[in-house]
């Protein structure tokens, strides 16, 4: 399917401040089953954007003011091809079918951060390996049982607040945001041993309303030989990429922001951020 993507940020000042750089994640990361047919970004303020690759190859952009500004849009309009399966089989190698396993030596050098958890012997790995019913186990089972399972333990809210809970915090207070939860899910696994990266992006409804048309989203991979980097959204408990549109991944949710900057001014000077997303299937 082709989907429409159309994201704006919009920041209010009480009077006209000097707008620092801003970085910007917003442009679809073309993949296996998803390509960039256009994109495009446009800010109400003049400046400059250059564009760069971060450590794991996503596209940064960043702008820089030429003016000061009592308000700030920032718009970015794409347009994508989504051809992921919602039903998805994965060619696991023999050597992973079943867990534990171990990644060969070139799979270790290469997940490098990916693979470390910072709660080893925490309630989070206490947690995730209640999860392990027998040893040994089937791989691709016992991930879509804690993918599936996260969400008997936390409740899923809207969290306004900057930043992303650590795990623990978020197993504490039983509740959490997508990229909470995704959090979560990511050092659950690697607590387990597997290799997990954080992906952000936006999510497609094809059951939303008209007025709920999509939502900026955070979820997780896990490497398995074989089939690759396999997604796993444990907010809404599915697996595959079908309806997941990625822009970023990275070892956590605090290096992929879609949008992070700030202005010269005092606290009082700022007034709102508002945030809207418009993701829409075009039907020829």
């Amino acid at each position: 399917m082709k989907l429409q993507i159309k994201h704006r940020t919009l920041y209010r000042y009480a009077r006209p401040v000097g707008l620092l750089a801003h970085r910007l994640i917003l442009s679809p990361r073309t993949a296996q089953h998803l390509r960039t047919l256009s994109f495009g970004i446009d800010c109400s303020a003049r400046g400059s954007i250059d564009w760069a690759q971060d450590v794991f190859g996503n596209t940064i952009a960043t702008v820089t003011f030429s003016e000061q500004a009592s308000e700030l849009m920032i718009s970015s309009d794409a347009v994508v091809e989504q051809t992921a399966d919602p039903w998805p089989v994965f060619n696991i190698d023999i050597s992973a079918h079943t867990y534990p396993f171990t990644y060969s030596s070139e799979d270790k050098t290469d997940l490098g951060a990916f693979a470390v958890a910072t709660s080893s012997g925490g309630a989070v790995s206490g947690w995730a390996r209640a999860f392990v019913r027998s040893n040994p186990t089937d791989t691709l089972s016992l991930l879509k049982d804690l993918n599936a399972g996260i969400l008997t333990k936390v409740t899923y809210r809207i969290r306004d607040e900057e930043g992303t809970q650590s795990p623990e915090q978020t197993l504490e207070l039983a509740s959490g945001s997508c990229r909470d939860i995704a959090a979560l899910f990511i050092e659950a696994v690697r607590c387990l041993g597997f290799g997990a990266r954080a992906v952000s992006g936006y999510l497609y409804d094809p059951q939303a309303s008209v007025d709920d048309g999509g939502s900026t989203h955070a979820w997780a991979e896990v490497y398995l030989p074989g089939a690759g980097w396999i997604a796993f959204d444990p907010t809404h408990r599915r697996v595959g990429a079908a309806c997941l549109i990625s822009v970023a991944f990275a070892r956590n949710n605090g290096q992929i922001m879609p949008v992070t900057g700030g202005y010269a001014g005092t606290p009082q000077d700022f007034v709102e951020m508002d945030v809207s997303v418009k993701v829409v299937e075009i039907r020829e």
